[in-house]
């Protein structure tokens, strides 16, 4: 087999892991994945860090990688807190709504078309949740930007695992119908259209998916 870069290594644990090929837990062996991509234990490692960095895998010391195993109640937590976050910032975008920030919305809505008609999870993911971060962005609030930014970011890989494709178109026609109600300056409407949107994205994460147990070995293959 020919050598595969760190980036090859990196989307082809990712897809295994979204896929649900690799599942919550898995041990990550360096020497195993050398062997199997025909790399050095160094490219190894650093895939595995830049997979860590994705929240995907945990490292942990003395013990080594593991596919990371995301919590439900952190989940509910999260998706608690983005309500009470999003539905004030949904308000408040209508109240300095412009033209110009309604334009920017629907390019980036446009680009979830893609990504939803694509094969991509992890793009389709990222972009649906950067929807909500690019709302605080257009506000000029970095600092709402930044805390929505972390929030979703803890709860990416239940979202990339437990979200599936059709979950995934919804989430983004309901984002072009919140797009509509902030062009109308419909205060109300928008923060409702947002609240149930959230409901709907944490309702639609199937938790008690059972997956498969493979090894690290087939999970590749």
């Amino acid at each position: 087999m020919e050598s595969s870069s760190t980036r090859q290594i990196v989307e082809s644990l990712s897809r295994a892991i979204v896929e649900h090929r690799l599942h919550p837990g898995t041990k990550l062996a360096e020497q195993k994945l050398a062997d199997h991509f025909g790399v050095s234990r160094t490219l190894v490692r650093q895939a595995l860090f830049q997979l860590a960095q994705n929240r995907l895998v945990t490292l942990e010391p003395a013990r080594g990688a593991f596919v990371a195993t995301p919590s439900v109640q952190e989940a509910r937590q999260v998706f608690a807190v983005r309500r009470m976050l999003e539905a004030e910032m949904t308000r408040e975008f209508v109240r300095t709504v412009t033209p110009a920030k309604i334009k920017a919305l629907k390019a980036h809505v446009a680009e979830e078309r893609k990504a939803v008609d694509g094969t991509d999870v992890a793009s389709r993911t990222e972009l649906l949740g950067d929807f909500h971060v690019r709302m605080a962005e257009l506000m000029g609030n970095h600092v709402l930007a930044g805390m929505l930014g972390e929030l979703i970011s803890r709860c990416a890989l239940i979202t990339l695992m437990y979200q599936s494709a059709h979950a995934a178109g919804h989430s983004h026609e309901e984002h072009e119908t919140i797009v509509k109600a902030l062009a109308a300056k419909d205060a109300d409407l928008a923060v409702r259209l947002m609240n149930e949107h959230l409901q709907h994205v944490e309702e639609n994460l199937s938790f008690d998916r059972k997956l498969p147990a493979n090894t690290l070995s087939m999970a590749l293959s």
